[in-house]
């Protein structure tokens, strides 16, 4: 089974240019499952009912949320309605909305949840403890587990999947907006990488207009930091699962601009 998990999708560039290229990026990939963190979608602060089925008619199969998960007006209320969405499962039990998700196809059942980290963040449910309780739910009811931890530490990120290992076929962090290098597999079989990257302009400070967020290190004036435009990229690991457990993992980039230079020089 090959897995594509795709990090924090960024505002109209990054969710227009997944929504373009899911279904070449399966067929070219021979994927079974491509699952996205998409909780900055929203001009880059949550997500609407409206952007979550049109990334789902486009070809993902599943979306995992964050911090920002209640940032746009009337979602709270949207999210029951929704397939394929889950928020994370961390947030109090009241919250509206799934704590996992279970993605079939061709028999194969894929488990996958998020937990927010609680270093550097808001206070939420102890990550690890909640993981445990998510496992013992989805045992026995699926064929394999993807979990996301959606933090600021890397500290915390590498002991959650230290903490997982053997467990669950992979541990995906998500959040930072900035591609690790660390993928690999954990000495029990679990795929591993710190953070996906994010889907969105990388001409940008995390996928923000660079302009306004420097001049708000130099002088800590508020300002509206609008959504970048240039150099958007998909940012991920592909998975490969056999029998529950990860045999590969790599990271993955699909970037328009090198595309349309490789499509300049061919004409």
């Amino acid at each position: 089974m090959r897995l594509l998990f795709i990090g924090d999708i960024v505002g109209r560039p990054g969710r227009d240019w997944v929504n373009e290229r899911i279904e070449y990026l399966r067929e070219q990939n021979r994927l079974d499952f491509v699952v996205a963190n998409a909780e900055n979608a929203a001009a880059g602060a949550g997500i609407t009912g409206k952007i979550v089925n049109r990334l789902l008619e486009s070809g993902v199969d599943g979306i995992t949320l964050g911090d920002h998960v209640w940032d746009q007006r009337g979602f709270s209320t949207e999210i029951e309605s929704l397939k394929n969405v889950c928020r994370p499962a961390n947030l109090p039990p009241k919250c509206p909305g799934k704590d996992h998700l279970i993605i079939e196809r061709e028999g194969f059942r894929l488990g996958v949840f998020s937990v927010i980290g609680r270093q550097f963040m808001p206070p939420r449910e102890c990550p690890f403890r909640l993981a445990d309780e998510m496992i013992s739910k989805l045992v026995g009811r699926v064929d394999a587990i993807v979990a996301e931890i959606h933090c600021e530490a890397t500290s915390e990120k590498v002991a959650f999947g230290r903490y997982l290992d053997g467990r669950v076929a992979a541990v995906v962090g998500t959040h930072t907006h900035i591609p690790t290098a660390d993928a690999c597999l954990l000495p029990k079989g679990t795929a591993y990488i710190t953070d996906l990257g994010m889907s969105g302009p990388y001409e940008s400070v995390l996928g923000r207009e660079i302009d306004p967020v420097l001049q708000k290190f130099l002088d800590g004036m508020p300002r509206r930091f609008g959504v970048a435009e240039d150099n958007v990229c998909t940012s991920g690991a592909l998975i490969e699962i056999e029998s529950g457990r990860a045999i590969a993992i790599q990271r993955f980039t699909d970037c328009k601009k090198l595309i349309e230079e490789n499509e300049e020089e061919l004409t």
